[in-house]
């Protein structure tokens, strides 16, 4: 006669799983405190608060070591996503705790794009601490300063070798933003591809429009290589990645394909040796100048409508001595064929021979608005 199996002991079962659910529990609150830490290593070097690149690799992990383990690798993507959003909310939480408020900085452009690595190099030892945060547009990253919930934007405004970056210009138009600050970055291309991408079957290579401007040598070189214009240097590398084509490659930093586990190319593919962005600080509100250090002044004006308004400008400025560093024409979207001029000045806008040269300009425009005044970075 076979011998009878005892049956089972369900409620012995039940408590089993309740304690590995109490395990599971402790282990996601060990989770959150170690992201209490992770908030003040943020602040204080200046990394972005959260970067959904950054995400997408920790799911990537999460999805192979599921399939390690036998689990059903699509749900155990959805209960992760869940855990990332608590972390996050938990990281908000704790920033609000704080006795001090950090510095809150939004740039355009993903970790590891230029503006990202200028702003932790600007913003790291911030004694408050800093919050980064990328935006995908400049119109968004501007916004969130008119808004209030950033408390300043580090935008760039122009190239050595590009220039002028337009839509940073037309964010100052639009108002609620002042320049109280300027960064110089260099900027160091490199091609980045998959890795054992080769050079020689690379057919596409993608980057923001400044970046291929800034690799038009390179790129005259290279008939074989198509490029696709992107939002952001960094998110090219990204996609690069995302593509999995070795045919496809990005122009980014180096530090960006390093994020996104991409192979340096090419390295310093720039045209110019000393190719360098000029990055300007966008605030809601007007910032003091250091005592005793150079400062510059950047205006926006519309001259009168009459034959050489803006001649007899230049000319006023000239008489009083005063240097003129940049001259910029926009079109005026509302008034087709007439443009606004951005000009950056030497000098502080309330001390003279600033100040009075600024009431006379009144008289030959329309518009004559003050965007800042802010320490000069140029050599």
């Amino acid at each position: 006669m076979a011998e009878m199996k005892s049956p089972r002991d369900l409620q012995s079962l039940r408590e089993s799983i309740e304690a590995v659910d109490r395990e599971i529990l402790s282990q996601i609150r060990r989770r959150m405190s170690l992201v209490e830490e992770v908030v003040g290593a943020k602040l204080d070097a200046a990394v972005p608060f959260r970067d959904p690149p950054r995400e997408e690799l920790v799911l990537q992990r999460v999805r192979h070591a599921a399939v390690e383990h036998g689990l059903d690798a699509h749900e155990i993507e959805r209960l992760y996503r869940v855990i990332l959003d608590m972390s996050v909310a938990h990281q908000r939480a704790h920033v609000r705790s704080l006795a001090t408020a950090p510095l809150r900085v939004v740039y355009q452009g993903v970790e590891g794009s230029y503006s990202h690595l200028t702003a932790q190099r600007r913003y790291a030892g911030t004694p408050e601490g800093v919050l980064l945060e990328g935006c995908e547009t400049f119109h968004a990253a501007a916004q969130a300063v008119r808004e209030g919930t950033a408390d300043v934007a580090l935008l760039p405004i122009e190239n050595s070798t590009a220039g002028s970056i337009n839509e940073t210009y037309d964010q100052l138009a639009e108002g609620g933003l002042t320049i109280t600050a300027e960064e110089i970055s260099r900027i160091e291309h490199c091609l980045v591809g998959l890795p054992g991408a080769r050079f020689e079957d690379l057919r596409t290579v993608m980057s923001h429009p400044q970046a291929l401007r800034q690799c038009e040598d390179f790129l005259r070189g290279v008939p074989w290589l198509k490029p696709r214009e992107e939002f952001d240097t960094a998110g090219s590398a990204r996609k690069v990645r995302e593509v999995g084509d070795r045919t496809v490659a990005a122009i980014a930093s180096e530090a960006a394909g390093r994020l996104f586990g991409l192979e340096v190319l090419r390295r310093d593919i720039q045209s110019q040796a000393g190719n360098s962005t000029r990055f300007v600080e966008l605030s809601p509100h007007p910032a003091a100048c250091p005592p005793g250090v150079p400062v510059k002044t950047s205006l926006l004006l519309i001259v009168s409508h009459r034959p050489g308004s803006l001649a007899e400008l230049l000319s006023l400025l000239s008489r009083r001595g005063i240097n003129m560093t940049k001259i910029e024409s926009r079109p005026i979207p509302s008034t087709p064929w007439q443009y606004r001029f951005y000009l950056d000045i030497e000098g502080h806008a309330s001390v003279d021979p600033v100040r009075s040269a600024l009431e006379e300009a009144r008289e030959h425009t329309t518009e004559l608005r003050v965007l800042g005044t802010y320490p000069s970075a140029m050599p």
